[in-house]
């Protein structure tokens, strides 16, 4: 893989991070704080993420890349009104 499309690849999988975990903050957003439907929502898009990462072969390095993407969707998701 050449560095553009290692470098698209990457930013398309962050991209794909912050919109899968969009509904999934504005639903933690409006749970109580700490209860399992809170840690659910937080966790539930990271297998999708997981995936898409695998199948992209993305190298372990970009994680806490791919993190700060899933934090700033929760967070983004947390502010959002429907």
């Amino acid at each position: 893989m050449d560095l553009h499309s290692k470098t698209f690849t990457i930013l398309l999988l962050c991209v794909f991070t912050v919109l899968v975990n969009l509904p999934f903050g504005h639903a933690r957003a409006k749970t109580k704080r700490y209860s399992l439907r809170w840690f659910l929502y937080i966790h539930i898009p990271i297998p999708l993420i997981f995936i898409a990462r695998t199948l992209s072969h993305i190298e372990f390095k970009y994680i806490p890349l791919l993190v700060l993407a899933a934090i700033t969707g929760q967070i983004l998701g947390g502010k959002l009104e429907f």
